[in-house]
């Protein structure tokens, strides 16, 4: 789907539905904890299809791929590199089983490298731009529909990220989004002023806010990238504040009733697509397709 095709799509529905969390999802479903979800594509295939058909039954117009540590350096850590091209196909072969006919569409998922960009860590920028573009063309030659590119943290790297897609020459439907882990900014101190004063001159069709810490805090990035940007709001907050559980794991503690209650609010400071991050069930996405679709 190009960036037109995409975006008149968006003004035909106003409002458009995401997915919810990948990773704390997966854990729920027994994904041992600090084990990379990517692994699931291999070891258990039928655990990553049924989070996607979990979430399109819940109503999702738009389901990323299991791919945020698809990009070569993650997948180091999870002994993968040499299957950087199985990752990512497998990631979409498998939501593409899942969606076959229905009007959802396949987003491929790029996730940070992992590496900080020099003068803070040893990564250059060539070689952000070539495990960008690595990743990216593994997802566009397996037909997603549009990319996203998540989590972000430093604009630099997300500057990168989009020069790398754009540099395949595809007009292929783009999203950068934003974790703004520190409340109101970025892990690198980037507020959304500084996003919005740089990406509404990219080649991007939409610019997004993902992750993050509390409800409140979200809204307020919301409310002020909304203020600087004319360009679609793709917005896809945690569940609430994550709590450490004795066993490892992490609990989120907004429910599924409150997560739809917000929802109407995210849609009326100005989101255009929704969903959620970290703690988002598909029992959370319902309730959220729910409030979108009353509107």
């Amino acid at each position: 789907m190009n960036s037109s095709d995409f975006l008149s799509l968006l003004d035909q529905k106003q409002t458009l539905v995401l997915d919810g969390a990948t990773g704390t999802n997966l854990q729920k479903r027994g994904l041992p904890i600090g084990t990379a979800p990517e692994t699931w594509l291999f070891d258990n295939p039928a655990g990553i299809s049924q989070l996607y058909s979990d979430f399109v039954q819940a109503g999702s117009d738009i389901i990323l791929t299991c791919t945020f540590g698809g990009n070569r350096t993650r997948l180091a850590h999870a002994n993968l590199t040499d299957k950087i091209v199985e990752v990512n196909q497998t990631a979409v072969v498998l939501a593409k089983e899942v969606i076959q006919d229905k009007d959802v569409l396949i987003a491929g998922s790029l996730g940070p490298t992992g590496e900080m960009m020099q003068p803070f860590g040893s990564m250059s920028e060539a070689q952000v731009l070539d495990i960008y573009a690595e990743q990216a063309k593994i997802l566009l030659d397996s037909n997603v529909d549009l990319l996203v590119i998540e989590t972000q943290f430093d604009l630099n790297e997300a500057q990168a990220a989009v020069r790398a897609v754009r540099s395949m020459d595809t007009e292929i439907a783009l999203v950068c989004s934003f974790s703004f882990d520190r409340g109101v900014r970025t892990m690198m101190g980037v507020k959304p002023v500084q996003v919005a004063e740089i990406f509404n001159d990219l080649p991007v069709d939409a610019i997004g806010i993902n992750c993050g810490k509390s409800l409140e805090d979200n809204l307020a990035v919301l409310k002020t990238l909304k203020e600087n940007t004319t360009k679609p709001i793709w917005f896809k907050p945690n569940a609430g504040l994550p709590t450490s559980n004795v066993d490892g794991s992490t609990s989120y503690d907004v429910t599924p009733e409150k997560m739809g209650n917000q929802a109407k609010l995210w849609i009326a400071e100005g989101a255009r697509l929704v969903g959620g991050c970290c703690g988002t069930s598909p029992e959370h996405l319902a309730a959220i397709a729910k409030s979108a679709r009353a509107n």
